[in-house]
């Protein structure tokens, strides 16, 4: 197991107290190596959104640890004084949706969580540019959102994912609106970002089309993961 990616270890959240607590998770242990894309599966109040949360520091568990690649962050509580900053600079984030700022230019959509950690807007814009050349996008750098494809707005939501180089990346039903090609095109950038800027990748989906390319999954079921092989499929 690499250094690197990230590891949750007995894992759990309670929401209220006494008779009418809830306890979403129960025991929830993963781990997702550098350059690793693992999926996340469960049905409705499995705690998959809980987990989610917990992972991108949104709330904060009740039990348990939680290591980013050699730091500990989350042990019976945060160990990281800027939640903010973590969540900036550390975790990236891929949504169903883009959530693409308007009236900024792609360069500057991507751009801008840079520059928030303080990278020069120069650099903070070379990266853009560079994520723009892997992922097929790089014609499109001076465009509006409203002008792209649903297909090019979701790889300039990856960029932004990635911009900060984070070791790890939480991806929340990236494919849900795609067909099945461009669905398939998705988990294949985030492959092959993965591997190249060793990113540890989770991605919470429910899309059969692209639970077959997953060689690792974690289903979740009642506040508790299961680990189980996956098929590992290519993506022709």
């Amino acid at each position: 197991m690499a250094a690197k990616g990230i590891r949750i270890q007995g894992l759990k959240k309670r929401y209220g107290s006494g008779d009418t607590a809830v306890d979403a998770l129960k025991a929830v242990d993963m781990h997702v190596a550098s350059g690793e894309v693992v999926g996340l599966i469960g049905p409705s109040g499995s705690g998959k959104t809980t987990l989610l949360k917990c992972l991108g520091a949104v709330i904060e568990p009740t039990a348990g640890k939680m290591i980013l690649g050699d730091d500990i962050i989350y042990d019976d509580g945060w160990k990281i004084k800027d939640l903010r900053a973590l969540r900036r600079d550390r975790i990236g984030f891929v949504f169903q949706a883009p959530y693409l700022i308007p009236f900024l230019d792609v360069t500057d959509n991507v751009a801008l969580l840079p520059m928030l950690a303080g990278i020069p807007n120069t650099e903070a814009r070379k990266r853009a540019i560079e994520l723009f050349k892997e992922l097929g996008v790089e014609h499109r750098a001076k465009a509006m959102p409203s002008q792209l494809s649903g297909g090019e707005q979701q790889r300039v939501a990856i960029a932004r994912g990635l911009v900060n180089r984070p070791p790890v990346i939480l991806a929340d039903e990236p494919t849900a609106p795609l067909d099945s090609e461009r669905a398939l095109a998705v988990i294949r950038i985030l492959n092959n970002m993965a591997k190249k800027f060793e990113t540890a990748i989770i991605v919470v989906t429910h899309d059969e089309k692209i639970i077959p390319t997953f060689k690792r999954i974690y289903h979740i079921r009642d506040g508790v993961t299961y680990e189980e092989e996956g098929q590992g499929r290519g993506f022709e």
